[in-house]
């Protein structure tokens, strides 16, 4: 494949959300077909051709080394195998899709809270019913290792081709394993989520393929993409904080200060998180510095970039 291959989510949700995302960092979607199309150029990042697939889809191609870069969720990407780290690599987390993949059993089950409760049910259930509990699921490979983590062993999964989370009111299964966002629909359908019972806290990834074809224009594409999303990123938990300078030795010595604890030097100011303006703002004045004006910016290039840097180390450094 020539060029650069990103992979989006082609619909829902997700697909709002990531366009969103893109178009934050002044990267717009030009679709090619109209709105109904599965092609589009990113506007902002030439030699890039993006392609819009399904969450599971992307997951698949990320896996297969069909796409460079994709975003989907971690629970899908997880599902692909325990060795998915070493065929793809995790970018950037986007903060959006927010779910988790839990453990859920009936309410009714008053005496089982944990997943070490859940180990001596399981015994008593084959020892009783003379069969292993029934758990339904569409994420076999996470649900088995995380039972396995627990010492689980008196189950089998019934796979759950649809609504999993009505399962054990149907009567085909004694517990889920099912993605959730809110728990209102786990809730609805008479169950409650174990307190150890979280498998995975998923989101929306930025991920690189590392199976993929990888030559000097889609690396260049790739930087360029992800020097953006960085900068904007760097720039949303930033702010810059200028004052009238001063150039004594007071001044050096509060800024000095400043810096070791986390702020970075600006021509004309400091670069600090938005948390630390309070403190940081405070400090200069109580120095004779000021007034202190703390202002947003829009993007902040760094020369370094961590995720391009990452992603380069593990295609060649192996």
């Amino acid at each position: 494949m020539s060029g650069l291959v990103l992979a989006i989510p082609s619909k829902g949700r997700l697909k709002e959300q990531v366009e969103a995302w893109l178009a934050d960092s002044g990267l717009k979607l030009d679709l090619s077909g109209g709105a109904r199309g599965y092609l589009a150029s990113l506007r902002g990042v030439p030699d890039v051709q993006v392609r819009l697939l399904s969450a599971a889809d992307i997951a698949e191609a990320l896996d297969a080394g069909e796409v460079h870069l994709g975003i989907t969720g971690e629970d899908l990407l997880r599902e692909r195998g325990d060795d998915i780290d070493a065929r793809v690599l995790l970018l950037r987390a986007l903060g959006i899709g927010r779910a988790d993949l839990v453990v859920a059993a009936p309410k009714s089950w008053l005496d089982v809270d944990t997943m070490g409760d859940l180990d001596e049910v399981a015994h008593d259930y084959l020892a009783r019913n003379g069969r292993r509990m029934r758990v339904a699921t569409k994420y076999l490979i996470q649900t088995r290792a995380f039972f396995a983590r627990h010492g689980i062993a008196d189950y089998r999964i019934t796979e759950s081709n649809g609504a999993t989370e009505g399962a054990p009111a149907a009567g085909s299964a004694e517990l889920v394993v099912d993605i959730t966002t809110t728990g209102a629909t786990l809730v609805a359908n008479g169950l409650k989520v174990l307190a150890d019972g979280v498998i995975l806290r998923s989101q929306a990834q930025l991920v690189a393929s590392l199976s993929a074809t990888w030559d000097d224009t889609a690396l260049s594409a790739c930087e360029r993409l992800l020097r953006i999303v960085e900068a904007r990123a760097t720039a949303l938990r930033s702010a810059t904080l200028t004052w009238p300078a001063r150039g004594d030795e007071a001044e050096r010595e509060v800024v000095e200060t400043l810096v070791a604890a986390g702020a970075t030097h600006r021509p004309n100011g400091l670069l600090v998180e938005v948390s630390r303006i309070p403190d940081s703002s405070l400090a200069l004045t109580a120095a004779g510095l000021g007034p202190v004006t703390a202002a947003k910016p829009d993007f902040v290039f760094d020369v370094a970039c961590s995720s391009y840097d990452d992603l380069k180390s593990r295609l060649f450094d192996s």
